[in-house]
């Protein structure tokens, strides 16, 4: 069969599949390591925060293989995967289930971490928001839901090792380059997701980012006036 080459992955979808990363990677160290670098733990959630926004909004308005309702499968993609009658570019349908997977552990993370405390001298930005109860209740969660994000990564890993090794087929470079090899039959170049699609998708993201830092909430009352003490 004839093999062509087609740009699958647009720019916006690579650079945030490569930042998450890193976010992701900084996040687990900084909140492992904790001490004074709870602080960073915190700056680097909201900054993910903003991301998730964005893919959530390319996830709509981005160009043909970002677009959930292009990779998101229904049963029949599925079984036809399963029976290894699939054919197609981007996410295959168990790559893209574990794609949403991932994307809803990482939204619960960030909007766990967002109302959390660590109980010494670290609130998170929307900890006034919930009670204290229910912030230690969350703060638990996030803490346990680390390790999920960290057993899907390694899902992930071994995904696109399976495919380098056992199917020779290179899964990093097209998310570098953007460009895959395929067939004639399933080759369809990646269109939409224009400059205004991912201006749209960066404001929403800062906006986002922004309430996540407490942007919306009113400031603290400043503190009392220092008492002078008495001449005695």
């Amino acid at each position: 069969m004839n093999k062509k080459l087609i740009r699958v992955w647009d720019l916006p979808t690579r650079l945030f599949h490569w930042l998450l990363l890193a976010l992701v990677v900084g996040a687990f160290v900084t909140g492992l390591l904790g001490g004074n670098l709870i602080v960073w733990h915190g700056r680097l959630g909201i900054a993910i925060t903003g991301l998730l926004a964005f893919r959530l909004v390319w996830g709509v308005a981005g160009s043909t293989y970002a677009r959930f309702a292009t990779f998101v499968p229904g049963p029949a993609r599925i079984s036809a995967y399963l029976r290894g009658q699939w054919q197609g570019v981007g996410h295959n349908p168990l790559g893209a289930l574990s794609v949403l997977a991932l994307l809803l552990v990482l939204l619960f993370q960030v909007v766990s971490g967002l109302l959390s405390n660590d109980d010494i001298a670290f609130t998170a930005p929307l900890y006034s928001l919930v009670s204290k109860d229910t912030s230690d209740w969350l703060t638990g969660l996030h803490r346990q839901n680390m390790w999920v994000i960290v057993a899907l990564v390694v899902v992930h890993v071994a995904a696109i090792l399976f495919y380098a090794r056992v199917k020779k087929d290179n899964l990093v470079k097209p998310m570098i380059t953007g460009v895959k090899e395929a067939s004639e039959g399933a080759a369809r170049p990646a269109s939409g997701g224009g400059a205004l699609a991912f201006m749209v998708a960066a404001a929403v993201a800062g906006c986002v980012a922004w309430a996540s830092a407490g942007g919306l909430l009113a400031p603290p009352p400043p503190p009392p006036p220092a008492q002078e003490a008495p001449a005695w």
